[in-house]
Order: structure tokens, then C-alpha cells, then sequence
């Protein structure tokens, strides 16, 4: 019972992760936006900018937080330490690990999002610009607008349209953070077109080298505050002459008898870096771990040519160790030095090779298939990076298991299925799952287990509600793990059912559904 409290709070603690993500952009943004906006620091710049500024900023402090984040989720040795080193939490910790890539889509949508408050928000600072500098009508926002020369101190300054016949398109082009706000818009419009659904699946190479421009829009967020273009006053002029009290009085300020100064305005300091140093710094080390590791030697012990034009390829890796359900990255130079493309392992760990099946669905996948069936030509030299985990990797963890793969999906379960029969045969008593048994002797026969015949039998799309209800009534107290490899309206119509045929009382069958994501 203990057990069970621990991962009931735990499961409802992850489920509530992406509220908590949410809440704390909410938060970030309310609390930057109320800074800005009362701040006595800012107070002539809200003269000039109006709240054009608070939404600058607010929307600023989030697209720092979540540019933070945009990364964790594709640092896959982090991830599989994290599910390696979860145990009292198993099932609920390693299955939020198995949602990396959505929570990286979630973020990458926010920002988006923040990306077009924060140039729209800009666009009305530099109109605010220019009109108070163009006003000449002695208003306050002019004044404040003309200081550089009237102080004569280069560091003085509040609009940085420092003359009437300076244009907005000017100070974009010449400044950084002009310059580096428009890198980092076009490489993110880039990064985002570019994975859309249609374009990584049938142009996976477009999304892959499109994609690595990250690099760019890290970069440019890094710098992009270094030039201080937005400004407030300076604590020792606040000190000196403070908003309230000399606000009104502005137009003394060249009075030698007023004790009110010009004000004197500091840009301020650059944050973005402080942000995204930390997981930037993870992901270099990173990436070195994976170039180590795909630089050792892999053997192709080998070569099967399947129907349909699957490719198999058995191969040896010093010092290699899998899991059922894990995947790992290819590379082959004679194809393309850059592209790595993700395959899930279809041996078992038992077995003293690691294989992949291979389908033609794409440019690299049919030159790769071409090569292999160029025979007796000498096999071209693949590169290996990983194992990495998925939530397949759970799947002894329940006492029943459910697995439903379409087309090359069935590919993660014949690890799983071919690990079972070498866990019967060997009698591994760890082993949870129980409903394994037409599994290994479907498995061990050539024949089908039904009719006796060496075509096996195609039971086509399961009626699904009949099939969880007989699970249900079979396993009344069980724990059932529902694991797919398959598309998204799959997806959603077992997820739907996990829900329904889940019992409210705790102690009863509850359904936990699982999917494939790399």
C-alpha cells in the first residue's frame, strides 16, 4: 500500500507537469510585466514607451526560461541516466521521460508564441521612438528623447533614434540587438517550418540539417541584450533626482537653481546568457559523448534482405548493452557524414548481436538499402551512437502487457517478444509479466499455433473494446501496460480506452498506456 501511495502522488505530481511548466510562464510573465510597469527605475521609459515596454520585457523573461528548457528534452544520455536511476517511482517517473519529445514541441510552440509578443511589443517601442523624437512639441517624452545632446555625454541617452533623420531600419540593421533579433526570428521560422509533420516525414533530411540551426538562435539569444538597448535610470540619479519628484518639473532641469538634474539612463545588463549557459554547457558535453561513443568500431556480423525491402543488419560493438524497447542512431559516411537517423534495436538483449530492421521510406533509407544490396561490393562502414530508452523498457515492469504495433512499428516488440521466450526458456523468476505463453509458443514453432499451417494467422485491426474488457475481467487486480509503436489516431483510441477500462478504485485493473517517441 505504501508503494501504491508513493506512485499515486507521483503520477499525479507528473501528470501536472505541463500545468506546473505553464504556471511558471505565467508567473515569469506577470511578475516581469508588473517589475516594468512600477518600477520607479523605469519610470521615464514608460514615458516614452508606454506599456509597450512591460510586454517587451515580460515576454523577453519567458522566451529566456523556455530557451532554457528547449534543449533538456533532446539530451538523451541525460534522459536515459534519469530512467536508468528511477526506481521507487518507476513506472510514473520513466513514463513522464518517455513524453521528451512533446514536452519539446510544447516548448518550442511557447516560443513561438513569445516570440511574436515580443517583436510586435518591440515594433510599438520603436514607433514610441520615433514619434517622441519627431514631436518637437516640448512634451516630456521629447525632452527625454533629446538628452544625449543636450548633456553632451555619450552614456546619457534614453531613445536610441539619437536624430530626427535616424530611421528605425537604421538602428535594426547597425545594432545588436537588431541584428541578432532578426537572426534568431529567420533561424527559428526556419527551425519550425521545417518540423512540421509533412516535411520530417517525407524530407526527414530537410528537417535535419535545418534543424542543427539551433545553434544560430542560441547563439544570437546569448548576445542579443549586449548592446543595452532598452534603458533605465541609474540608481545614483534616481537617488539624486527621483521620477516623483522631479517629473513634473522637467522643464527646469536647465536651471542652475533646480534641484532636479537630467536624468542620466543605463541600458540594461544582458540576461539571456545566464539563462541558457547551464543546459547549453550539458548539451556540448552532450554531444561529446555521443561522438566518442558512434567513433567506435562496429562490426556487421550480418546482412538480411527482407520482403518489401526491409533491410536487416546484425552487428557487434565493443562494449555495446541494450535493453528491450531501446533505439539507437546511424550513421553510414558513405552516404552522409552528417546524418544520423533513429532505429529501434529488434534483438534481444539475450542475443550476442544488436540488430535493426530497416524500411525505404526516405532518400537516406533507399541509398543505404541500394548500398547493402550492392553485393558482393565491400560493406560500407556504419557508425553507431546510443542505445537510448524508451518507455518500451517498462514494459516487465507490469504483470500484464499489452503490445500493438502497425506497419514497421511491430519492430521495438520483437525485441520484447523474442527477450520473453529467452525468459521462459531460461526461467527467469523476475520476470512480472504473465501472459506471455501464447508469445513463446506462437514464437517457437513454424508453424501457426491455430490452424498448424507455416503462413501464421493475421487477426487484422482487434475490436478494441472487447479486447480491453477481456483483459479486465481476466486480470481484475492487475497492473496493465499498454504499449504502442503506431500512429496518432491510434494513439488517442487506446489512450481513450486505458481511461475507460480503468478501474476508479485503485486496488482494481488499471490501464497505463504508453508510446513510442524518437
Amino acid at each position: 500500500m505504501g508503494n501504491w501511495v508513493v506512485n499515486h502522488w507521483f503520477s499525479v505530481l507528473f501528470l501536472l507537469s505541463d500545468a506546473t511548466w505553464l504556471g511558471l510562464n505565467i508567473f515569469l510573465f506577470v511578475h516581469a510585466f508588473q517589475s516594468y510597469e512600477k518600477a520607479d527605475k523605469y519610470y521615464y521609459t514608460r514615458e516614452v514607451l508606454g506599456s509597450a515596454l512591460a510586454w517587451a520585457r515580460a515576454s523577453a523573461r519567458c522566451l529566456n526560461f523556455n530557451s532554457m528548457l528547449i534543449l533538456l528534452p533532446v539530451c538523451r544520455n541525460l534522459l536515459s541516466f534519469l530512467r536508468g536511476t528511477c526506481s521507487f517511482c518507476r513506472r510514473t517517473l520513466r513514463k513522464q521521460l518517455g513524453h521528451n519529445l512533446t514536452f519539446h514541441k510544447l516548448v518550442a510552440y511557447m516560443i513561438c508564441l513569445l516570440t511574436v509578443i515580443h517583436i510586435i511589443a518591440h515594433l510599438f517601442n520603436f514607433e514610441h521612438y520615433n514619434r517622441s523624437r519627431q514631436a518637437r512639441d516640448g512634451s516630456l517624452a521629447f525632452v527625454l528623447s533629446t538628452l544625449s545632446h543636450k548633456e553632451k555625454r555619450e552614456d546619457s541617452w534614453l531613445n536610441p533614434l539619437q536624430s530626427p533623420n535616424m530611421t528605425v531600419e537604421y538602428v535594426t540593421f547597425t545594432s545588436i540587438a537588431g541584428l541578432t533579433g532578426l537572426i534568431i526570428t529567420v533561424a527559428l521560422v526556419l527551425m519550425v517550418t521545417s518540423a512540421m509533420e509533412f516535411i520530417r516525414r517525407s524530407y526527414f533530411e530537410v528537417f535535419w540539417y535545418t534543424h542543427h540551426i539551433f545553434i544560430i538562435y542560441i547563439i544570437g539569444l546569448g548576445i542579443h541584450g549586449i548592446g543595452g538597448l532598452v534603458r533605465g535610470q541609474t540608481e545614483e540619479s534616481l537617488n539624486e533626482s527621483h521620477p516623483h519628484r522631479c517629473a513634473e518639473s522637467f522643464k527646469h532641469w536647465d536651471d542652475q537653481e533646480s534641484h532636479c538634474k537630467h536624468p542620466q539612463f543605463e541600458g540594461l545588463p544582458a540576461e539571456s546568457w545566464k539563462w541558457i549557459l547551464a543546459p547549453g554547457v550539458l548539451y556540448i558535453f552532450e554531444r561529446i559523448l555521443r561522438f566518442y561513443r558512434s567513433q567506435q568500431k562496429v562490426v556487421i556480423t550480418k546482412v538480411v534482405m527482407h520482403p518489401s525491402k526491409v533491410l536487416e543488419l546484425q552487428m557487434n560493438k565493443r562494449g555495446f548493452s541494450m535493453e528491450v524497447g531501446q533505439y539507437i542512431f546511424v550513421n553510414c559516411p558513405s552516404i552522409s557524414y552528417l546524418e544520423w537517423h533513429p532505429f529501434t534495436l529488434t534483438s534481444a538483449p539475450e542475443e550476442d548481436f544488436f540488430s535493426i530492421h530497416i524500411r525505404a521510406a526516405g532518400d537516406w533509407t533507399e541509398n543505404l538499402i541500394r548500398v547493402f544490396e550492392q553485393q558482393p561490393s565491400p560493406i560500407p562502414r556504419i557508425e553507431v551512437d546510443g542505445p537510448f530508452g524508451t518507455v518500451s523498457e517498462d514494459v516487465f515492469q507490469y504483470e500484464v502487457a499489452v503490445l500493438v504495433g502497425a506497419g514497421i512499428g511491430v519492430t521495438p516488440f520483437a525485441s520484447i517478444l523474442k527477450s520473453i521466450w529467452y525468459k521462459f526458456r531460461h526461467a527467469d523468476h523476475n520476470l512480472k509479466t504473465q501472459t506471455a505463453g501464447h508469445a513463446t509458443l506462437n514464437f517457437d514453432k513454424a508453424t501457426d499455433i491455430l490452424t498448424g499451417l507455416k503462413q501464421k494467422t493475421s487477426f487484422g485491426r482487434p475490436m478494441w473494446d472487447n479486447e480491453f474488457s477481456t483483459i479486465a475481467n481476466a486480470h481484475p487486480r492487475s497492473v496493465v501496460g499498454v504499449f504502442l509503436c503506431g500512429p496518432q489516431t491510434l494513439a488517442k483510441s487506446l489512450s481513450k480506452r486505458c481511461h475507460q477500462y480503468s478501474s476508479l478504485d485503485p486496488r482494481k485493473v488499471q490501464f497505463y498506456f504508453n508510446k513510442e517517441n524518437f
